[in-house]
């Protein structure tokens, strides 16, 4: 620790900024020392440490004093650290926190991580060695020197230099958003137009689009997702959130109920819906909530709760009767099904099709034969024949 001096932090003429890190301690060799909190800068010539609560209290070492370094890995309620390997303080040393050192090394502890990065790019410096084109010495000497005005010249040219480059350097990052940004929106029109094309054509069927290219344009615009999903972030975490949630799947899952026959289970919903969201994902809980309120808004879907727990959501025009009538049909033509031969036949999940035998059950349309082999459901030959 005797090797560090005190410093203004202020770069010098001709030193540049390399990289810097907050949550910095520094151990004067395994010691533990004051300087628990700070942020450690690295420059072309110089480790500079700033303690991040007093900004007057900043110290900095040389590169050319450092021998070598080394990675000490992180341990169980250990930082990871850089073993920093020093020479002898020189005789003739600016006054610094330590006027004597028993160690010849530091290290640097890393709380808030980053020290594979650092690590790096001071291994970097010394082996460029970048500071030999301007001794250190040569900068003491214009900080030494008996012209205090020019001391403060030098200090005002390297602030109004990093500035100007800054305002360079955010000037050309603005120009080439804006750059990337024109070349979305023209993408973005194309795709609007590809979109509507391609909607038009599965609509219409017209042309020589097949089943197959149907399936596959559909599968492209799900993938597209939902462009503006309703978030907690934009209408807070009350009802007002659930129930813009709810207009919200309105729109996006009756098309593919009207695909399904008009009913889906609320799993199925979750995964199409999440889908479509990208990265803003909807928890189960929000979902049951928003879902309870499509009744309510009078939107044309509802949510419908079987005697067995299970939970869909089919349209408002999905007729009871109609389902049971189109069960008792299938049955009755196949003499008996389960619900897994029933779910291929009409193609739905084995949940919905075990949920529609026994609504056709339980209104006296079938019966059942629960055995070893499973469940089986038949006609009910009492309600048709006298």
């Amino acid at each position: 620790m005797d090797r560090f001096v005190w410093t203004s932090g202020l770069l010098e003429i001709n030193e540049t900024l390399v990289i810097q890190q907050r949550g910095v301690r520094i151990y004067d060799g395994e010691e533990k020392i004051k300087f628990d909190a700070g942020t450690l800068l690295l420059s072309t010539h110089r480790l500079i440490w700033r303690d991040q609560k007093n900004h007057e209290c900043c110290m900095a070492i040389p590169l050319s004093q450092i021998v070598f370094i080394e990675e000490q890995a992180a341990g169980i309620g250990k930082s990871a650290k850089i073993v920093v390997h020093l020479h002898p303080a020189p005789s003739n040393k600016e006054p610094g926190p330590f006027q004597s050192s028993k160690n010849s090394y530091i290290k640097l502890s890393f709380k808030e991580h980053g020290q594979i990065e650092f690590y790096r790019r001071l291994s970097e410096e010394m082996t460029q060695r970048r500071w030999e084109n301007m001794p250190v010495s040569q900068s003491l000497q214009a900080n030494r020197g008996s012209q205090p005005g020019r001391i403060r010249a030098v200090g005002i040219v390297g602030i109004e230099r990093k500035l100007e480059e800054k305002r360079k350097e955010t000037d050309k990052n603005i120009s080439e958003a804006f750059e990337d940004l024109s070349k979305l929106m023209v993408k973005a029109k194309e795709m609007v137009e590809l979109s509507k094309s391609i909607a038009n054509k599965i609509k219409d069927k017209q042309g020589d689009i097949t089943e197959d290219e149907t399936i596959r344009f559909k599968s492209y615009l799900l993938s597209m997702g939902i462009a503006n999903p309703v978030t907690r972030e934009t209408y807070g975490s009350g009802t007002q959130y659930h129930m813009q949630l709810a207009k919200q799947l309105a729109g996006i899952l009756q098309a593919p109920l009207e695909e399904r026959g008009g009913i889906m289970s609320l799993t199925e919903v979750y995964c199409l819906v999440n889908r479509a969201r990208g990265m803003e994902l909807l928890s189960p809980e929000d979902l049951v909530n928003a879902c309870k309120m499509l009744e309510e808004l009078k939107l044309p879907l509802r949510l419908r709760v079987f005697d067995s727990g299970v939970m869909v959501i089919e349209l408002q025009s999905h007729k009871e009767e109609e389902t049971v009538a189109s069960a008792l049909e299938t049955v009755s033509e196949k003499g008996s099904l389960t619900s897994e031969e029933f779910a291929k036949l009409v193609g739905m999940s084995v949940l919905l099709a075990k949920e529609r035998l026994l609504l056709a059950e339980k209104m006296g349309h079938l019966c059942r034969d629960d055995s070893v082999e499973g469940l089986r459901f038949y006609p009910n030959l009492f309600m048709t024949q006298s």
